[in-house]
């Protein structure tokens, strides 16, 4: 399963539902990873797991979701700069979460 490091801000913002996409800056090292997960991008749009943690240790806060992958401009009111492209993870379904 993938890990991601996630604000608590936009960790709170997916339990609640409230946030549907995650962003990640098109860099090599989310390329890097990315590519290693979903593999070619034309398997991006099957849903894989992905684990949000806010933080670095296995207690930290955390929700699994399945997420499809894309690049395209993102939403301001949860992260994004208007009109920039990100890698986009997008939220199909909460699976479970040891949120505090």
């Amino acid at each position: 399963m993938l890990i991601l490091p996630i604000k608590k801000k936009w960790l709170d913002m997916i339990i609640s539902g409230e946030k549907k996409e995650e962003y990640r800056e098109i860099k090599p090292y989310y390329t890097a990873r990315f590519r290693n997960y979903w593999g070619n991008p034309v398997y991006w749009n099957e849903p894989h797991r992905v684990m949000f943690r806010n933080g670095y240790s296995k207690e930290s806060p955390a929700v699994i979701v399945d997420c499809t992958l894309s690049i395209k401009s993102g939403n301001p009111a949860c992260g994004a700069e208007p009109g920039k492209k990100y890698y986009v993870l997008s939220i199909l379904q909460y699976i479970r979460g040891n949120e505090k």
